[in-house]
């Protein structure tokens, strides 16, 4: 069995009286990509900030590689490789220098962090730009600077805190490449939080946070699975008077507007009888409609599902039983 190089055993994290990590239970083996998500204000970078140490917490424990945070620090954080959204090289720095900086803090010796250096820059495609400053470099390039500076002590956990964020789409597509590659290569675990869907679907995992909770999680493929055969696509005219029509129809849980398209999350087994509902609409209200149909799931929809269910609940959102362990 994979080994567990994160373990978030039930985890709270107040700052006064907003609880912003509930009792949260999680995990990341080697070879996984863990993807974090959730709106504005769900916990995510607090509890980030709590895996790297940057945060105590209230109560529960965070083991990295089998070393606690909470006892031993220093220790648990040698096994962590960091990179955040906001690029944190020194720019009056070349390249290799702001390595050999990075290599020197975490204490390797010239022996183990040059080769490990040029290795590393040559993994990310830097190999060639080794005496340019750091603040003359691309945004994509620094961020694979910052991708080389986090991984030069050979790490077996990494995180990354919205790292693609600001960044052009192919500038993403090469980060996501080289990410999955080095999972494969080095078997790190990898928990990575992300704003973006189409990254989302890459991850091995994802898991949703609202309100401190992890109200989903599992992989993608099965996730979107559990909402089979409940979402209908609908088009027509005008959109406004649609939406607010389906709204009204009891068997209508959730609808969002993609593009010109509504998505219709419906209850399991009432596919049909909304589909018969809305026809009748359009006949009575005189609406047009052009397309009526079910679709397959998108990942968007499973999110939305969960943050629904979860406001109207207050509890967790479970999907067929999916579990991470």
């Amino acid at each position: 069995m994979t080994e567990k190089l994160l373990q978030v055993n039930s985890v709270s994290r107040s700052f006064g009286d907003l609880q912003a990590v509930k009792d949260l239970t999680m995990q990341v083996r080697g070879g996984e990509i863990f993807g974090l998500m959730g709106p504005d204000g769900a916990g995510k970078t607090t509890l980030m900030r709590i895996i790297c140490g940057a945060l105590l917490p209230d109560t529960g424990e965070v083991l990295v590689n089998g070393i606690s945070m909470n006892k031993s620090p220093d220790q648990a954080r040698s096994e962590i490789g960091y990179l955040s959204q906001r690029f944190s090289m020194y720019e009056d720095l070349t390249v290799l220098e702001n390595l050999r900086f990075f290599a020197e803090v975490r204490g390797l010796a010239a022996d183990v962090w040059r080769p490990r250096t040029l290795e590393i820059l040559d993994f990310v495609g830097l190999g060639e730009f080794t005496g340019r400053l750091a603040g003359r470099l691309s945004g994509g390039m620094k961020q694979k600077l910052g991708l080389a500076a986090s991984l030069v002590h050979r790490p077996r956990l990494l995180l990354l805190d919205e790292p693609t964020g600001g960044v052009d789409p192919v500038t993403r597509q090469d980060f996501w490449q080289l990410l999955i590659r080095l999972v494969r290569e080095e078997h790190v675990g990898v928990l990575v939080s992300t704003p973006y869907m189409d990254e989302a679907v890459r991850c091995t995992y994802v898991g949703m946070m609202a309100a401190g909770s992890l109200v989903l999680e599992g992989p993608p493929s099965e996730l979107r699975n559990a909402l089979e055969g409940q979402i209908l696509q609908l088009r027509g005219a005008p959109l406004l008077a649609w939406r607010r029509a389906a709204a009204n129809l009891p068997d209508v849980l959730d609808i969002q507007v993609s593009g010109t398209y509504l998505h219709l999350r419906v209850a399991p087994g009432r596919a049909r009888a909304v589909t018969r509902a809305l026809k009748q609409l359009a006949r009575e209200r005189g609406l047009s409609l052009e397309t009526l149909a079910p679709t397959d799931p998108l990942l968007e929809d499973v999110f939305n599902a969960a943050i629904v269910d979860h406001v109207s609940t207050e509890g967790l959102y479970q999907i067929n039983g999916v579990q991470h362990d």
